[in-house]
């Protein structure tokens, strides 16, 4: 804090001396930086909602009448969890957009190794 002499303003009138702070929160000089660094946080955290977003939207998108949006309403299988193709093809073809996962080249056939 630093004291300032009274002064006149321009538009005549007198401002009495008085204590104030010599340098405000947000001077000049940082300004260029915060608003960089703000934007990063801010561009930082789009990205990262629309990464999760995409998850939701597969999760939101296969409940078809569930209320709940949550990530266990698609169960993580993998073709390991099957004993015959016809199983898995069952089950991927229960809810597609769930089991993406078991069908590796996209021909809709799913675990086409299991026998």
């Amino acid at each position: 804090m630093g004291y300032r002499k009274g002064y006149y303003r321009k538009d005549g009138t007198y401002v009495q001396g008085h204590y104030a702070n010599n340098r405000s929160k947000f001077s000049n000089k940082n300004n260029g930086c915060m608003f960089l660094v703000l934007v990063f946080i801010a561009f930082s955290s789009i990205i990262s909602c629309s990464d999760s977003g995409d998850s939701t939207e597969i999760t939101s998108g296969s409940s078809s009448g569930s209320s709940s949006n949550s990530s266990s309403n698609c169960p993580t299988k993998t073709c390991g969890d099957f004993k015959s193709q016809a199983d898995a093809q069952k089950t991927f073809e229960s809810n597609k957009k769930c089991y993406k996962n078991l069908d590796g080249d996209g021909n809709g056939k799913a675990c086409e190794h299991l026998k």
